[in-house]
């Protein structure tokens, strides 16, 4: 059965076949005039909630897939990807509930455990070489912690105590624009009083964290290595923890900054389970689609394969779009769900903005680690570590799976082969089997497998990366894979390479950065992407930013768009 997958059209195949989730729009042409539109699909939660508030408003998606980066796709025939995003977990919950997702189709499968991490060596007394496997039970992850340090199990509990207490205080910063600064220092009695709101969050947070304001500090601008040395002492333990500080950032465990990353990817909560990250039926795209369903049955409009060439602007403000084809769609509010770079350098008017403003915008980071490689495979990897019979999948097959994480030096040197403008010989692999849990992503017996991998600069030596170099990089990925899974590269039927530079060009990830902008101390709340930015307005009046660029920052799914669409309306409101 599963042989019949593998011929060479298959193994080489990279383009899209057919996508797998929701493209068709609400009418058949774009209307002239809206009240609201919104750029790019990704999320859309910002159109169904603009809608709400009463605007007419419409969604223009470039591509022929609605979803920005949570998308689903036919890319090798029989084999369907979480192309770009492949996990969920940072969906805030009030959204979830408010849009109604489980009623418009959105299906979760939780993986328990969450993470397995192998070892490369030689098992004792023929034994299986050792791994780590970590999940929500804490008797069951003291035991495997025991395997490396009795010390770091009886430690573990304690250290996962605190990393929720402090994830749960930020909570409230999450779902509310930054403070207010100007608001609050220039103007009006009547405005100050206003921006005087947006300190409660603030506060909340504050007043949750309590006594634990200096270790919420030091965690948020420490390397994160400093604080698991103070916790840890087992190498396969702090690497697999590091692992969360440096996922989709430029950056190493010994970096400062990297603290606040793994607490980012700690925030996150599923089916009420904090911290827990799952597979969406269909993969990621199951996102998209449940948030379109529900924007349509608010009226929303929602179009793919609508390019955006330039925002309208006169001097009194935003006043629609014109598309690539030379159409014009006119509207009060425009809503930007792409990179800040695209919204300001490529979107927008360079006249209609402040020289100042465009300065400080082309200083913002965007650089990426990823390639991100998806894999087909006719059967399902069967590790050394933890061997399993008959292509039956094991507990570690629906976890993040960690190779090359035994040791965090192993880290450190595979960022040090990007800083030096190549691609890491040993890099950093984060690999996911969605289809262990979800039957509907590949044929019988077939398995999609997810290659998340770092780290890799978007330039090679200060050239561009050609095929040759996609393919060799691959190469080496599944080289190492095949150390840790004998047969895998044999089992291959094809694979989609996708280095920095694609990710720009096919999801429009500005320098390929999954988060719309580097996740660094500099581009944080009040910062993010900046100062002047910071509450989704921009100099144009009426033209918001809605997307990851904004705070609270990538794969927080929902708020920037749900805090921009807001802060729009209260604008309106106000006007």
């Amino acid at each position: 059965m599963a042989a019949a997958w593998r011929t060479e059209r298959a193994r080489r195949a990279v383009t899209i076949v057919r996508t797998v989730t929701g493209s068709r729009s609400s009418h058949t042409e774009v209307k002239s005039q809206y009240d609201a539109l919104v750029i790019g699909g990704g999320e859309h939660v910002r159109a169904a909630y603009l809608q709400k508030g009463g605007l007419n408003t419409a969604v223009l998606e470039r591509r022929h897939v609605l979803g920005g980066a949570a998308v689903s796709e036919e890319i090798i025939p029989g084999f369907h990807f979480s192309r770009c995003a492949y996990l969920l977990s940072l969906l805030r919950p009030h959204i979830y509930a408010d849009l109604e997702l489980k009623k418009h189709g959105l299906r979760v499968y939780m993986r328990d455990p969450h993470a397995f991490t192998p070892m490369l060596e030689e098992g004792v007394n023929g034994a299986a070489p050792r791994s780590l496997m970590l999940g929500s039970d804490l008797a069951r992850n003291q035991m495997e912690i025991g395997k490396f340090s009795q010390k770091d199990a009886k430690a573990y509990p304690e250290f996962v105590a605190h990393l929720e207490k402090l994830a749960a205080a930020v909570h409230p910063l999450l779902d509310a624009p930054p403070v207010d600064i100007p608001g609050l220092t220039a103007g009006s009695l009547r405005k100050r009083m206003t921006a005087a709101k947006t300190l409660k969050p603030l506060v909340k947070c504050g007043l949750k964290l309590g006594g634990n304001i200096p270790d919420f500090y030091e965690l948020v601008t420490a390397p994160i290595m400093k604080i698991l040395t103070r916790w840890f002492e087992s190498e396969p333990l702090r690497a697999t923890l590091a692992t969360d500080g440096v996922i989709g950032a430029m950056t190493s465990p010994s970096n400062p900054g990297s603290g606040y990353v793994l607490l980012h990817h700690v925030m996150g909560e599923l089916e009420k389970e904090k911290g827990a990250w799952g597979y969406v039926e269909g993969g990621m795209g199951g996102v998209s689609q449940a948030i379109a369903s529900a924007a349509r049955s608010y009226g929303v409009d929602i179009f793919t394969e609508k390019d955006v060439g330039q925002i309208l602007v006169d001097s009194d403000g935003v006043k629609g779009v014109t598309l690539k084809d030379g159409s014009e769609i006119r509207s009060n509010v425009v809503l930007s769900n792409a990179t800040p770079y695209v919204t300001f350098k490529d979107l927008t008017p360079q006249a209609a903005l402040p020289p100042e403003f465009i300065k400080a915008v082309d200083q913002i980071d965007y650089t990426s680690p990823v390639t991100k490689i998806n894999v087909a495979v006719d059967k399902l990897p069967n590790f050394l570590a933890a061997p399993t019979p008959d292509n039956k999948p094991g507990p570690h097959h629906q976890c993040s799976i960690h190779l090359n994480c035994e040791s965090v030096e192993v880290l450190e040197t595979a960022y040090r082969d990007a800083m030096n403008g190549r691609p890491s010989v040993r890099p950093m692999l984060e690999m996911t089997i969605p289809s262990v849990l979800d039957p509907t992503l590949a044929p019988p017996g077939c398995h999609v497998v997810s290659l998340f991998t770092q780290f890799t600069p978007y330039h090679i030596l200060g050239r561009e990366w050609t095929e040759q170099d996609r393919e060799a990089y691959a190469d080496t990925v599944f080289d190492w894979v095949e150390q840790y899974v004998p047969g895998f590269k044999k089992s291959v039927v094809g694979r989609d390479i996708l280095a920095p530079p694609d990710l720009e060009r096919i999801f429009g990830l500005t320098g390929g950065n999954i988060f719309h902008g580097s996740m660094s101390l500099d581009q944080l709340y009040l910062a993010r992407p900046l100062p002047s930015l910071s509450d989704y307005r921009s100099p144009i009046k009426r033209l918001y930013l809605c997307g990851s660029g904004g705070h609270p920052g990538g794969g927080v799914m929902g708020s920037p768009g749900w805090n921009a669409a807001l802060t729009a309306l209260a604008d309106l409101k106000q006007h």
